[in-house]
């Protein structure tokens, strides 16, 4: 019999795993986390907020399954992949992991898969992805798709610069993109366990902003102080050329009517700029 409170989280120290893990403790969930390691910093942070460390490894059916026993819902993501044997990785675990799930009669799944996966985009990572979404679909799982667009977090990168920040990036300055902050995901993932009547069976694509570059080194420059400036760069890369030409299609006024607190661009670097400096 599983414990109508007991979620599996699936990578619980990484960006979004964690902001699952987090969002669901806060929920009063019990929270598993799947790690390799107990002893990594991320691990015994999670550790000390309330989850539960289950060792094992998405490659080791075993754990697995062991893991997944007696649980309500699993949470799954895989890591980001782009050479040929991350790619077949990414798609081998999560296949694993979604397997275990239907073996062990999970009652909710939650995957996490990527904006446009289900639009054929050419990109090999969301492709991956797509791939996912079929074979849990076939297996028949309870189950809701959460397809984020672009991370907040991958524009970190920038934050630390001090007398000039260059952002020299292969995009069309007036085409707009989707954003998301990982910690948002993790809140419309518990949303779907805490509401399964209204979300298993959907695909949701998640954004919080939509904003063009320059208004992304505008907004850095503004909340920094330090001079920022975007230099466009060719395009050459598909996942570059899907953005300029269709991009994410997520419905903010919707979202935003679920969960008004969802973080803008600006909101999320203010935040995560102050956590830096605590």
């Amino acid at each position: 019999m599983s414990d109508e409170k007991s979620i599996l989280v699936i990578g619980g120290t990484g960006n979004q795993g964690g902001a699952t893990a987090r969002a669901l403790l806060s929920r009063g969930w019990d929270v598993r986390a799947l790690v390799r390691n107990p002893d990594k910093p991320e691990a015994r942070e999670l550790r000390e907020q309330g989850a539960v460390l289950v060792q094992g490894d998405m490659d080791d059916e075993t754990s697995l399954r062991s893991a997944m026993t007696g649980v309500h819902g699993v949470f799954s993501v895989q890591a980001l992949a782009y050479e040929p044997s991350t790619l077949a990785a990414e798609v081998r675990q999560g296949k694993a992991v979604a397997d275990a799930a239907k073996s062990a009669g999970v009652g909710h799944f939650v995957y996490s898969s990527v904006g446009g996966a289900e639009r054929h985009t050419g990109i090999d990572h969301f492709e991956t992805k797509a791939k996912i979404e079929r074979h849990i679909a076939a297996l028949g799982l309870p189950a809701t798709i959460l397809r984020p667009a672009f991370f907040m977090n991958n524009l970190l990168h920038y934050a630390d610069a001090q007398d000039e920040r260059l952002m020299a990036l292969p995009v069309r300055p007036d085409k707009p993109i989707q954003m998301i902050a990982a910690d948002d995901i993790g809140l419309f993932a518990a949303t779907a366990f805490d509401d399964p009547q209204s979300y298993i069976g959907r695909q949701i694509e998640l954004a919080g902003d939509e904003i063009t570059f320059p208004e992304v080194a505008r907004i850095y420059e503004r909340v920094t102080g330090v001079p920022t400036r975007l230099e466009v760069q060719p395009i050459e890369e598909r996942m570059f050329e899907w953005f300029a030409e269709e991009g994410y299609q997520a419905d903010l006024p919707t979202l935003r009517g679920l969960h008004p607190a969802l973080m803008t661009f600006e909101e999320f670097l203010i935040r995560q700029l102050r956590t830096a400096t605590a």
